[in-house]
């Protein structure tokens, strides 16, 4: 796009489009001349999207931005080390990059239905600070609600999160309900703890929270993980096995749902990936082919533009476009 040949290219591949989506830091889509004003000019009804770090305005919009960054400046890392005393922690998944995502397209998702109603584009900008502090506000965030109340640092709930230690490996229960405390107690044998003043009401069993679960760790490390799994499932309490990836893609449930998909890929050959999680029932999803190598379609696409066959080759010649496929190493 650095050379007018390329940006022409990219304005033509706009004008039969819905969507335009750029990731660039913003200004530079400007300065390469493929901004909105750009494609907007041959494309009036585009849906034109800008991701960004931290949105368009402000003293951080050309700062460089991968996931580690917002999840500090979100506030993510002092939230995952449970209070604002403890060292703050990193996700150890991109997080912001694939919430930031989800939001975009959704959001486009959005924009589509508005422009088939209305038969008007618009600049939609998504930035990854807004998409993960939108995230986080219900759960993690409540106390800043209200800007009248002064909020002191962010205690932690426990010092102990919800995995507990087995005989045999690691596990979670999650109990909210008094139906479900009662249910523990059995499956535990520890129908002592229902007369325990610390733990006799939802607010006392909060308070104690600490004490609670260091008890519950000290029964359940007596016990493999399977034996607990009957025990608890039969008292309705929710628990589940802290499985490995490695035991994630065998687990019965897994399997049952089909969530993980093998197929043939031309050039890779079999691959194994987790399928869309959305199942229409009028329009199911489904694997038609792989993903293509770099520049793959590179004539396909250009011919459809009306492209010809010598064009394409000069295109190549002065690497406007890729010069030859990129093969996926072995």
């Amino acid at each position: 796009m650095k050379q007018s040949q390329g940006r022409e290219i990219v304005r033509d591949l706009a004008k039969n489009a819905d969507v335009f989506l750029q990731n660039f830091r913003p200004g530079v889509v400007d300065r390469l001349g493929v901004g909105e004003a750009d494609i907007r000019a041959v494309a009036p009804q585009i849906i034109y999207t800008s991701v960004s770090g931290f949105g368009d305005e402000g003293p951080w919009v050309g700062k460089p931005v991968y996931d580690p960054i917002i999840q500090a400046v979100s506030g993510l890392t002092t939230v995952q080390a449970g209070a604002d005393s403890e060292r703050p922690r990193l996700i150890r998944t991109v997080l912001p990059d694939k919430l930031a995502a989800v939001t975009i397209a959704q959001s486009i998702s959005a924009a589509l239905v508005s422009k088939f109603r209305t038969g008007k584009g618009q600049h939609l900008r998504v930035s990854m600070l807004d998409s993960v502090l939108y995230f986080l506000w219900a759960s993690d965030m409540g106390a800043q609600t209200y800007p009248d109340k002064v909020v002191s640092n962010q205690e932690a709930a426990s010092f102990i999160d919800l995995i507990y230690e087995t005989l045999d490996g690691y596990m979670t229960v999650a109990v909210m309900s008094n139906k479900e405390w009662v249910g523990l107690t059995k499956a535990l044998e520890k129908p002592e703890w229902l007369a325990d003043e610390r733990f006799a009401t939802p607010s006392a069993r909060d308070k104690h929270v600490n004490e609670r679960l260091v008890l519950t760790q000290e029964v359940i490390k007596t016990r493999t993980t399977g034996e607990w799994m009957q025990r608890l499932e039969a008292q309705d309490v929710p628990c589940a096995p802290a499985l490995t990836r490695n035991d994630v893609i065998k687990h019965p449930q897994v399997l049952a749902s089909g969530t993980i998909v093998q197929y043939q890929h031309h050039a890779a050959g079999p691959l194994r990936q987790a399928r869309p999680p959305a199942r229409f029932g009028g329009t199911p999803a489904g694997v038609r082919f792989g993903a293509p190598l770099l520049g793959e379609h590179n004539d396909e696409i250009l011919r459809e533009l009306g492209y010809s066959d010598s064009k394409i080759e000069q295109l190549r010649a002065n690497k406007i476009i890729g010069s030859e496929v990129q093969a996926v190493p072995a």
